[in-house]
């Protein structure tokens, strides 16, 4: 029996049909802040993780690829940012 982790930090990626991608954006947005392109991340709960790959399942359906990285907190990754990027306004190094 493994152990249970309480992840409440993640990151998801996504590679989309077009016709879906619009859809995949907006499930996203209800859960965590844009970070760029086709990236997210936010704190999020056990019970909103469950919700979000519910709501990511029924619009990709094994067409297309989403990843979910889980952290257990916000401050276990040191992020590095290089060029000009205008639409973040959080800190980008944790």
């Amino acid at each position: 029996m493994g152990k249970n982790f309480n992840f409440n930090y993640a990151f998801v990626f996504y590679d989309v049909n077009e016709k879906r991608v619009n859809k995949v954006f907006k499930v996203c947005k209800k859960y965590f802040h844009h970070h760029q392109n086709s990236v997210f991340r936010g704190a999020i709960t056990t019970s909103k993780m469950i919700k979000l790959k519910s709501e990511l399942n029924k619009i990709i359906k094994d067409k297309d690829f989403v990843t979910i990285i889980k952290l257990m907190n916000d401050s276990c990754f040191e992020e590095d940012t290089l060029g000009i990027n205008e639409n973040n306004t959080e800190n980008l190094i944790l």
